[in-house]
């Protein structure tokens, strides 16, 4: 995240965002062997070495072809790692690490010798998407390389664990959001398109799970037979249930120690029918952004928040009392991303950047608004406004959800 800075700084401060960015995403690649490089463990996402390649693709498509007017340095990898070149499943067949790293390298050198001559400030909003279109596809690679270990039937019974079924007192509390109006949205240089522009919602009084839904909660809901039972299912997600036959999240740990963590891998319809099963609903995105409003400075974000893999896994959903929202909730920002009952769609004046392809395209009623980010969020993207979106059947993103509802209800 980089803060509002004077022209003298400004350059800097991209410089030393763009490095320490890459330093992180490199890492990841530390010692891979070829068969991580290109393994697919699910047909819906790409390869890590495909991200890899597409972020140097994208970087210099905008920032030395598109604003430099350079030409590209690389034809050969037009199709390969350009977002619509080519169906996923053809996207195993890679160079090797070493020649996308030289690849990657080559881009770079180009892209910060462009950043001591170029007139930052008319471009100012492309440089920070690109650390964050950079940062949000690291994430992606950290979610791949979770789906490898996942085995292949994660539907094993789950031994039972009666000793810890019981929910500690406070991670069942609800918080009051009492009505009236917010902002929703960002208007900052930060923001991407589907952020901005920021407008004022009414919200009536509403109740909150003061943390997300833990895995000690949803074993309730299976060990009660949740996935057998439809009365907890939309139509469409009781159609997805019979076609999926899952039995659990997909991240599910069977260990007691566990308990306290957030559910992750979880579908959007999962998320609902748990809320059905307690009485209660999933938010809105303007109830769940509100609630998780607060001032995020980048100098607090990595204190204060399970995020950038420094972990590595989820904590403790009470484990970071430093990052409450002004209302009292915890981890609204880090450990798992969260859904919302909303669909994703532009808000009122939307305008496509920096391509139309970014975002409008999924504003088909097909995608819900998931918020907050996840152990492995970087935290460029980190901030209440934030706007994630998947289909409701996706289980494979670091995904857990909490619970409102129109009064309050006792544990």
């Amino acid at each position: 995240m980089i803060s509002n800075l004077n022209k003298s700084s400004l350059k800097e401060a991209i410089n030393l965002a763009f490095l320490e960015c890459r330093t992180k995403t490199l890492a990841l690649f530390e010692g891979m062997d070829r068969q991580t490089f290109c393994c697919q463990p699910h047909p819906d996402f790409s390869p890590v070495g495909w991200h890899l390649g597409h972020i140097a693709y994208t970087e210099s498509l905008w920032l030395l072809e598109r604003s430099a007017g350079l030409p590209c340095l690389f034809p050969q990898y037009r199709q390969l790692f350009a977002a619509d070149g080519l169906p996923k499943v053809k996207r195993v067949q890679l160079p090797d690490l070493e020649e996308i790293r030289y690849y990657l390298d080559t881009v770079r050198v180009k892209v910060l010798d462009s950043l001591k001559v170029a007139d930052v400030e008319p471009n100012e909003r492309l440089w920070r998407f690109l650390i964050q279109h950079e940062s949000q596809h690291c994430e992606i690679i950290s979610m791949v390389l979770e789906l490898a270990k996942v085995p292949q039937s994660n539907n094993k019974l789950l031994r039972a664990d009666r000793a810890s079924q019981a929910s500690p007192d406070h991670l069942e509390e609800m918080i009051q959001i009492p009505g009236g109006e917010f902002e929703q949205g960002n208007n900052s240089i930060d923001a991407l398109d589907n952020e901005s522009p920021a407008y004022k919602v009414y919200l009536d009084t509403y109740w909150i799970d003061r943390y997300p839904v833990t895995c000690r909660q949803y074993r309730a809901f299976i060990e009660a037979g949740g996935y057998q039972d439809d009365r907890w299912w939309s139509k469409a997600g009781w159609n997805w249930l019979q076609t999926e036959q899952v039995k659990q999240p997909l991240y599910w740990h069977d260990d007691p120690t566990w308990g306290n963590h957030p559910v992750c891998g979880v579908s959007w319809y999962e998320a609902e029918a748990y809320s059905r099963f307690v009485g209660k609903r999933l938010p809105t995105e303007a109830e769940w952004e509100k609630a998780a409003s607060q001032n995020v400075e980048a100098k607090t974000v990595i204190e204060n928040y399970n995020c950038d893999r420094l972990v590595g896994k989820t904590t403790t959903v009470d484990a970071y009392p430093g990052g409450q929202s002004a209302y009292g909730l915890y981890d609204t920002l880090g450990n798992v991303w969260e859904w919302t009952a909303s669909w994703f769609a532009g808000y009122q004046g939307f305008q496509s950047y920096p391509y139309i392809g970014y975002s409008q395209v999924y504003f088909d009623q097909k995608h819900r608004v998931l918020k907050g980010g996840s152990w492995a969020t970087r935290p460029w993207v980190l901030r209440p406004s934030f706007r994630n979106w998947y289909y409701p059947s996706v289980r494979q993103v670091f995904t857990g959800f909490r619970c409102v509802a129109d009064h309050k209800i006792d544990s």
